[in-house]
């Protein structure tokens, strides 16, 4: 277990301040996805989850006749499909999308994307009139958000108190349900108490749904290590640029020693950014 302290390692240099303040004015053409990936709504969920672990995102647009109708994501496959027992390869696309989708305009700001993020519960899709341009997820809003070089806002206004752990023995299949049933994104990992790794959505659709890989071994063979936390009374913001600069979604907080109290995610984040 990594902890991350040192903040003045965190903040950029004085000499890129003009550069994080001119984040102030960038609009959601400047931050999205412009690489659509799609998926059509007969396809089984089997061969949806293949191309999203071969592109390494989170989720497909439905386009049905040329029409965007719906989005799919790796948190519908883990509840929808895996959490409850079935066959990927016998349920569609259609009976697991989202319909309509969330729609915003490339002209928006990010303020604007986060607070439509946060009200609608989901990733945006950015229309130009009647055209898909891209998509916005919670990690491109946190790797663009305007940095403020103080703030009163700290993690432990927006985490997660309840952290779900499991021993690195425990299968897979027995973890992925859990996390499909109680719909959350992680769980962290631990070895004879000592939490040693996170276990993600990401994590099953990559390494183990996408290659068909059986769900039967032990959850410590997959998961991501080391882990990373945070302490308690980390700012917002700080946290953001962490999360951004490791390509991570998931941060555990600890408190002064270094007991876990409560987790972060890239969409806690948005919230904060948000409000």
């Amino acid at each position: 277990m990594e902890v991350i302290k040192d903040y003045r390692r965190i903040f950029p240099p004085a000499l890129d301040r003009f550069y994080e303040r001119s984040k102030q004015n960038r609009l959601v053409s400047d931050i999205m996805s412009t690489e659509v990936i799609t998926a059509e709504p007969d396809l089984d969920m089997g061969a949806a989850a293949r191309i999203m672990g071969e592109e390494r995102v989170g989720s497909l647009i439905v386009v049905e006749r040329e029409r965007p109708v719906g989005i799919v994501t790796e948190r519908d496959l883990l509840s929808r499909v895996v959490a409850k027992g079935l066959a990927m390869e016998r349920v569609s696309v259609r009976s697991c999308m989202s319909s309509p989708l969330i729609t915003i305009d490339p002209s928006a700001s990010i303020k604007e994307a986060a607070q439509t993020m946060m009200k609608k519960k989901g990733r945006l899709a950015v229309f130009d009139r009647e055209d898909l341009v891209g998509i916005v997820t919670a990690s491109d809003l946190i790797k663009s958000m305007p940095w403020v070089e103080e703030t009163r806002l700290m993690v432990d206004e927006f985490m997660t108190r309840k952290v779900e752990t499991f021993d690195d023995g425990v299968k897979v299949s027995v973890v992925a349900r859990v996390m499909g049933e109680k719909r959350i994104g992680s769980v962290v990992v631990k070895r004879q108490e000592a939490p040693v790794g996170i276990f993600t959505e990401r994590d099953l659709l990559t390494t183990l749904l996408a290659k068909a890989v059986a769900l039967d071994i032990p959850v410590g063979e997959v998961c991501s290590s080391p882990l990373y936390v945070i302490p308690s009374g980390t700012p917002v913001n700080v946290t953001a640029h962490v999360m951004s600069s490791r390509h991570i979604k998931r941060l555990p907080i600890v408190d002064e020693d270094e007991a876990m109290i409560g987790i972060i995610t890239a969409r806690d984040l948005v919230e904060a950014y948000a409000k």
